[in-house]
């Protein structure tokens, strides 16, 4: 009863703050490197984010960011899925993976080096083309064998300080003239990606048996590609693998086509 009592009874504020300075001077005092060398530098106090060291807070968030991951692919797998591949391939950023997907009936099987990360898409570059394909037919992606597993080694020491104010102050118009920083900033979908490559020759698989080429005209509703005058209209939701060719491959196939008529 007497305890209870006690933990009723107000407190006045200058009571609280005699008891609370009473307290720091027996407070244990633990040396922050990190606050101890901002005060040398002049740069003033941070509060620490947690009560563990940095590098400890850095694995314990990677590990949350993981397990979320995990856990909303167990509730919703389409959404989970991209999120997976999305995080796998952001972190081999221009290294080389292989990938599995599903061309109708048939597997499919690509290696190169990861250009883009997208939102619904990955793309995919080596010396003969580049590839696009979508994270809705992808069965399994990993880095290739032989191959190390390693980190990217380039470190901004040198800053660009008229960039860095441009973003600032002009941040939309800055980024969307180049496009490394949109691949930093913005994830774009499949269809804006492709509406930067206008004129470019690709062929498009539909199907495993069905598959089309032509040049890349617009990609605003559909992805409308034209060949010899003839334009091709194609649902984003159809495609499921595209490949760059070359010159010499276009006119190859258009003598083809010419004969069989």
């Amino acid at each position: 009863m007497e305890n209870r009592q006690e933990a009723k009874k107000k407190i006045h504020l200058n009571e609280y703050m005699e008891r609370l300075l009473e307290q720091r001077k027996h407070e244990v005092r633990k040396k922050d490197p990190i606050n101890e060398l901002n005060e040398r530098k002049g740069e003033g106090l941070t509060s620490p984010s947690t009560m563990t060291t940095t590098e400890e807070t850095r694995l314990l968030m990677e590990y949350i960011d993981r397990a979320n991951i995990f856990h909303l692919l167990e509730n919703n797998e389409k959404r989970g899925k991209s999120l997976k591949l999305r995080k796998f391939f952001k972190s081999k950023r221009n290294q080389q993976v292989e990938i599995y997907s599903a061309i109708g009936t048939e597997s499919h099987y690509k290696e190169g080096k990861v250009s883009t990360v997208g939102r619904d898409f990955v793309m995919l570059t080596n010396l003969k083309e580049r590839v696009w394909i979508p994270y809705s037919v992808i069965q399994s992606a990993n880095i290739v064998y032989g191959i190390p597993n390693y980190s990217n080694t380039h470190q901004h020491y040198l800053y660009d300080n008229n960039l860095r104010t441009k973003l600032l102050r002009q941040f939309g118009e800055t980024v969307s003239k180049r496009d490394l920083l949109k691949q930093q900033f913005i994830e774009e979908t499949l269809k804006t990606n492709l509406n930067t490559w206008k004129d470019t020759w690709v062929n498009v698989w539909i199907s495993s048996d069905v598959k089309k080429l032509g040049k890349i005209i617009d990609s605003e509703d559909k992805l409308i590609i034209a060949f010899m005058g003839k334009k091709e209209e194609i649902h984003f939701e159809e495609i499921r693998y595209i490949e760059t060719i070359r010159l010499l491959s276009v006119f190859t196939y258009g003598f083809k086509n010419y004969y069989k008529k």
